[in-house]
């Protein structure tokens, strides 16, 4: 398939293009400037470069491919974008693929895409995208819904890898559950989605694996040699720490399995559990007192 993927050079998108292109799929990656359509050229992609507001561009583009991975979405950029390929691919069929993320679902301990939308402040932005793409005629639009994100060294984690002096400094009392997925096994999600998922349909991408936070934070002490272990804070000194919105949406405590994603898709994560890496001093490659 021909391919319009936005975010090829974030954290997520970086894993999903290399999962598109390792699966010969042909994509064109929508980014910002020059130097970073260099990088996408060199992973073997084409670089557009341009803005998700730019309707003209955007439309242009959509009309020449064959589906689109919106992994970009941004609070400022969601409504144009979204406008602009929903026009393009109106009664085409076509799929579009939007992100969301697990932390509309608020406190549970088994989410699923039928749990009950419990958005926290920081992501209430996001319905409004979701309900477009989920709801759009003539088009084929999915939504995949991130677990915790992990893998390349990188991800929310690195919140408590990076602090700690005196202890790994946890994000509240660190008895909320992180439910987790690997970003490369997140990226297979994505383009299965593309290829398959069912319009109107929500895909969580969760792997099965919810420590912690005080698990992931011990196994950093044990992996990465921080004698002090843990060190806990209260909600408040999260929310002064933080600020209160993201402190709120990483005090969720959240548990699930991707069972759906599995079971209609045929998802397969594979990737070693993040406290398993973390324990062994694998995720990092270096020890983090040192950072």
């Amino acid at each position: 398939m021909k391919v319009l993927l936005t975010g090829a050079t974030g954290y997520i998108g970086t894993s999903v293009l290399d999962r598109l292109l390792a699966e010969g799929h042909a994509v064109t990656a929508l980014v910002r400037d020059t130097a970073k359509a260099r990088v996408v050229e060199e992973a073997g992609a084409t670089g557009l470069v341009g803005d998700v507001t730019d309707a003209t561009l955007i439309a242009e583009a959509v009309r020449a491919v064959d589906g689109v991975i919106h992994t970009a979405s941004t609070p400022e950029g969601d409504a144009a974008f979204i406008d602009a390929v929903l026009g393009a691919l109106e009664g085409t069929g076509k799929p579009v693929v939007h992100t969301g993320g697990i932390w509309s679902y608020g406190s549970s301990g088994d989410i699923t895409e039928d749990t009950a939308l419990d958005r926290p402040a920081l992501t209430a932005w996001r319905g409004a995208g979701e309900a477009r793409v989920l709801g759009a005629a003539g088009v084929r639009g999915t939504v995949v819904a991130p677990a915790t994100v992990y893998g390349r060294g990188g991800g929310l984690v690195r919140l408590l890898t990076d602090e700690t002096d005196g202890g790994v400094l946890l994000i509240g009392d660190g008895s909320q559950h992180w439910t987790t997925v690997d970003v490369d096994d997140l990226a297979a999600l994505y383009v299965l989605a593309l290829e398959k998922g069912g319009r109107g349909e929500t895909y969580i991408g969760a792997s099965g694996q919810n420590p912690t936070v005080r698990e992931l934070g011990e196994a950093i002490a044990a992996g990465y040699g921080v004698t002090e272990g843990v060190r806990a804070e209260s909600v408040t000194e999260t929310r002064e720490r933080l600020g209160e919105a993201f402190a709120d949406a990483l005090l969720l405590d959240e548990q699930a399995t991707g069972a759906k994603a599995r079971a209609e898709l045929g998802w397969a994560p594979t990737a070693r559990p993040l406290v398993a890496q973390l324990a062994a001093g694998e995720y990092l490659g270096e020890s983090v007192s040192a950072r």
